[in-house]
């Protein structure tokens, strides 16, 4: 069994409490799909969690943004996140973000943050046309923030969702188990309020934190996906 989490974005409270479920439920072997870093202020303390527990951890967009001193091209919020992380992280920190891979494979699972087009920002909405044309018949990606299983004819996809902000109308923490057939989904409440208040104290204003308490963007909008489910 493996549990697959993705987009942490620097919320310690909702990593500890996924991985406590995780380790609860008697599972050892944990694959995160990237984006340990942006938006919330614990960035040296998710790094310090994942790399002590040799937690394998793929390369995101917010990964790629604050190792390698590069902006997101598609929000100003992201991007004042971004430049506190790059003013905190440890030199030990970003430093293990630029090797993280791109993409990789665990038991006949194909794994990318983004999509197979391309592994680090691509917003993947399943379908027969898409995974048609990959090699493979497991695949899971994270990067939308909304958790889905989806099964085409011979393949099936799973994105875990985010555990540290959620998109789709429920504030709980979201993994995903893989048991070398079938995928599952899962959710955890956490100490919102703990997050909410360790970024006031570093400064940000409720405008980038509130959205925790809905499961939703910055700014409030909750995300649905669009896919085929012909063959669901």
């Amino acid at each position: 069994m493996i549990a697959l989490i993705s987009d942490i974005h620097g919320n310690l409270a909702a990593l500890r409490s996924v991985l406590d479920r995780i380790d609860a439920m008697g599972i050892t072997r944990i694959v995160c799909l990237g984006d340990t870093a942006g938006y919330y202020c614990e960035i040296n303390e998710c790094c310090d969690l994942l790399r002590s527990r040799g937690i394998y951890s793929l390369l995101g967009n917010h990964d790629r943004y604050v190792a390698f001193d590069e902006t997101c091209p598609r929000s100003n919020s992201a991007n004042v996140c971004i430049e506190y992380q790059r003013a905190v992280i440890t030199d030990e920190n970003k430093q293990w973000l630029r090797t993280l891979e791109s993409q990789g494979s665990f038991d006949g699972l194909n794994i990318v943050h983004g999509g197979w087009n391309d592994p680090v920002d691509e917003y993947v909405m399943p379908s027969e046309a898409y995974f048609s044309r990959r090699e493979g018949t497991a695949f899971a990606s994270g990067h939308t923030h909304v958790p889905c299983i989806w099964k085409g004819t011979g393949r099936t996809y799973c994105n875990p969702g985010s555990v540290g902000q959620p998109r789709d109308g429920d504030a709980r923490a979201s993994f995903a188990l893989w048991n070398g057939m079938d995928f599952s989904l899962e959710r955890v409440e956490y100490d919102i309020c703990r997050t909410q208040d360790a970024m006031r104290a570093a400064g940000f204003e409720p405008y980038f934190y509130e959205n925790l308490s809905i499961g939703a963007r910055i700014g409030g909008k909750i995300d649905r996906l669009a896919m085929d489910r012909s063959n669901a």
